[in-house]
């Protein structure tokens, strides 16, 4: 059995998907054409909870790899793992999530096998010639391009919410087949050893990567942020910020959107008080739609704004909160 694509599993450590890996799964069948999709799990976490839900969207086999003592969230070990699978499997795409981690396994990949790599795509499909094509926003969001990657091995990081996830139209879902196994882990890929983990306190809102409606604060908050969580966990909404409020300390870095920090795609984008800086549109730009609230009518944000509020975001917020709790 030949893999024509296959997809890299993100979970959690209970075992969880990471909640676009089923657009993942969606955007594999599309690419197969009839051909084999087959999913890798890396790690020692409980598999059997998510193979009825895989094989719903179409994934016929899972490649369950441990790799003993070797740490599989380390790049170069994961890294390592992909290129055994493809080996194994004949795979001539290769799907994952747009994450930090991905995205550099996915370059250490590219370097193993000689395949081609495009990060961050907000689309992917094949062209006339069969040639596989993905479309990303470059240079702050100021152009769309389409790649086509031309060598045997086509790799591709997929943005959150590039694909609607789609069941497959069939009355009885196939269980996908499981095949387990070890890849032992060169001794290049684990000099460099992982000696302690802080573990964030868990929060009832979505991840900011793959949130489907993300809240934002820049300047114009002067660090509260107390509207906004107030709205975000009104919608069920990520909360997200600009360089300038996790310089200042208002909010962990790892909530920081833009060139420098996180990539986002949700559906639904409000900025309160972010002026639209070049740095910060080239993380959010691509978003369904974008609702822009500041007080200055001059800022940037409002050239690509949907929808745009002039006014004082501490009178606007609390507002739309009240309003939407109340239709609620």
């Amino acid at each position: 059995m030949t893999a024509e694509v296959l997809v890299l599993l993100d979970h959690a450590d209970t075992g969880a998907l990471r909640g676009n890996v089923l657009e993942l799964a969606t955007a594999a069948r599309d690419l197969a054409g009839g051909g084999e999709v087959h999913g890798l799990w890396v790690g020692d976490e409980p598999l059997d909870p998510a193979l009825p839900v895989l094989g719903r969207h179409g994934v016929s086999v899972v490649h369950a790899v441990t790799t003993g003592d070797a740490d599989p969230r380390l790049t170069p070990v994961l890294a390592e793992v992909l290129a055994d699978v493809v080996r194994d499997t004949g795979a001539r795409v290769v799907l994952t999530l747009s994450t930090f981690e991905n995205k550099e396994a996915a370059a250490r990949l590219a370097v193993a096998t000689g395949a081609g790599v495009v990060t961050d795509a907000a689309a992917v499909e094949r062209d006339a010639e069969g040639r596989v094509v993905a479309a990303k926003t470059v240079l702050a969001g100021s152009w769309t391009t389409r790649c086509a990657i031309r060598t045997d091995l086509a790799v591709v990081t997929l943005k959150a919410g590039a694909v609607v996830s789609r069941h497959v139209e069939e009355e009885a879902p196939l269980m996908p087949e499981v095949r387990s196994r070890e890849v032992v882990a060169s001794e290049r890929a684990t000099r460099v050893r992982v000696v302690e983990r802080v573990t964030q306190e868990p929060s009832d809102r979505p991840d900011l990567a793959s949130a489907d409606v993300v809240v934002v604060g820049g300047r114009g908050t002067e660090g509260d942020f107390a509207p906004l969580e107030a709205l975000a966990d009104e919608i069920g909404a990520a909360v997200g910020a600009t360089r300038v409020a996790t310089d200042e300390g208002w909010v962990g870095h790892e909530a920081q959107i833009g060139q420098t920090g996180v990539t986002v795609s949700p559906r639904l984008y409000i900025g309160a008080g972010v002026s639209g800086a070049v740095h910060h549109r080239g993380g959010m730009q691509a978003s369904g739609t974008i609702v822009a609230i500041n007080d200055d009518p001059e800022a940037p944000i409002f050239e690509i704004a949907d929808y745009g509020i002039v006014g004082d975001l501490f009178a606007v917020l609390p507002q739309l909160t009240d309003e939407i709790r109340r239709l609620r």
